[in-house]
């Protein structure tokens, strides 16, 4: 076999390999006269039929098949030969494939990068310092009080932050639309929740009143016959209902699991969600800085082929997370290019320093992640199982607990120092209600939930 490589600019090669045709036709008559033992063929016994015979009816296909296979195996035998690593497979451009010249191609393809790590060492990093503090306690639970409102009905015009209670049907041109009509529909004035024309229009109704509206319903809207359509709302107000906020009392306790204990057990319990959600922010922003500090200090060239399967795939991901359908409402593919791009280059940088830092996959971390994924469905042993039986799903994991020890081994070595914040600054905490209150009853109910990774082999930090 000969081999003549070529450089093509950045990290493309060319490989051109040439096989003598005597082991061509070697192959061939090899496979035909195996194929003879078993073939059947009208007028011929099993395994009967001549070699002529079978040459005739088969030669072209097994030629096909045997130039196919030696185009695969040559290939790899060429780049191992040559040391080369390529990061996809090659593109083949034949050159000769008659029957009576040796086989002739060539492969285009490119190769990994070269990469030399920056020390850590040279590396600053900032790690947040923060602790929860009575008032912290004290403003996470008025938070919860604010999540379960008790309403009252009044006999009074509505103003915000009351709750109205109504039946409408939408008209588009005075016609009805099929699923269009709703009734005990419930609206927090204020909350920003329902159409804006509609929270607009509540203001000031009472009870038994009836009103007509113009809408515009938004494109997202899961009634695909009212999405995007402007359309008529005809209102029928059944109650306005005022809201009060719950007393911090056994009942308001038991509804986030404390059944004894009181306020104490109370506080003692939303302290320990607190605390795990703030170390979990802690180490999350570490490992942002960490990567970030990676990708930023180790510039390396990326091969196109890889940018473009991530460029597909989060393409894929972004689709999934929108609920979109419809491809052509994904953003154009050169949005997805710096994220890929990144994705891919810190994919070869962690493994980088997984390799040359002889890093072996922590298995107590891998049964950790995986306890966490696990404990977010309803039955955390199935899903434990299911995880279990899937090696690409395991894969993945293992990925993500090795990228964790790639992070712990950069901050352990970099210029760390610590920077004083509350719980408020470092958490967001305070910024709207929903999601502080989502916090400690996921918290309560349900443990701490593992940081989202999207369990992608090195997409850390991407977006």
């Amino acid at each position: 076999m000969q081999v003549s490589l070529s450089d093509t600019g950045g990290l493309s090669r060319r490989l051109e390999v040439a096989v003598p045709a005597t082991e061509v036709t070697r192959e061939v008559q090899q496979r035909l006269k195996k194929l003879s033992r078993t073939a059947r063929l009208k007028g011929f016994r099993p395994g009967k039929a001549p070699l002529a015979v079978i040459t005739k009816q088969f030669g072209d296909q097994v030629r096909a098949e045997v130039l196919s296979d030696l185009m695969r195996s040559s290939f790899a035998q060429a780049v191992t030969q040559e040391k080369l690593r390529p990061a996809a497979g090659p593109r083949i451009e034949p050159i000769a494939l008659g029957p009576e010249s040796d086989l002739k191609y060539a492969a285009h393809f490119e190769v990994l990068p070269e990469i030399s790590i920056s020390p850590p060492e040279s590396l600053a990093m900032e790690r947040p310092a923060a602790e929860v503090t009575e008032a912290d306690i004290d403003a996470m639970i008025e938070n919860m009080r604010l999540q379960r409102p008790v309403y009252t009905v009044v006999e009074r015009a509505a103003r915000a932050p009351d709750r109205v209670r109504l039946d409408y049907q939408a008209r588009i041109g005075s016609k009805p639309i099929e699923g269009g009509d709703l009734t005990d529909v419930h609206v927090v004035l204020g909350s920003g929740q329902a159409l804006p024309e509609l929270e607009e229009g509540l203001k000031g109704v009472s009870a038994g009143e009836q009103r007509t509206l113009a809408v515009t319903f938004p494109a997202t809207h899961p009634n695909r016959k009212l999405a995007g359509q402007s359309a008529e709302l005809h209102l029928s107000i059944k109650a306005v209902e005022e809201q009060s906020l719950p007393a911090v009392d056994e009942e308001f306790f038991r509804t986030y699991g404390v059944e004894q204990g009181g306020l104490a057990e109370m506080r003692a319990e939303v302290r320990k969600s607190m605390e795990q959600e703030l170390a979990e922010v802690i180490r999350s922003r570490m490992r942002v800085q960490a990567l970030d500090a990676l990708y930023r200090s180790n510039p390396i060239d990326v091969p196109q082929a890889l940018i473009e399967e991530q460029v597909q795939q989060l393409q894929i991901e972004t689709a999934r997370r929108l609920g979109i359908r419809d491809a052509s409402q994904l953003p154009r593919p050169e949005a997805f290019l710096e994220p890929a791009r990144r994705r891919v280059a810190l994919g070869l940088l962690v493994t980088h320093i997984v390799q040359s830092q002889g890093m072996k996959v922590d298995r107590e971390r891998v049964l950790a992640r995986l306890n966490a994924l696990a404990e977010g469905y309803p039955n955390p042993d199935e899903a434990r199982r299911a995880y279990l039986q899937n090696p690409e799903a395991l894969r993945q994991i293992e990925s993500a607990a090795l990228e964790d020890q790639v992070v712990e081994w950069m901050i352990g070595r970099a210029h760390v120092t610590e920077r004083p914040m509350s719980f408020a600054e470092l958490t967001g905490f305070g910024r709207s209600a929903a999601p502080a209150d989502e916090h400690a009853h996921h918290s309560l109910h349900d443990g701490v939930q593992a940081a989202g990774e999207g369990q992608q082999q090195y997409e850390a930090g991407s977006t």
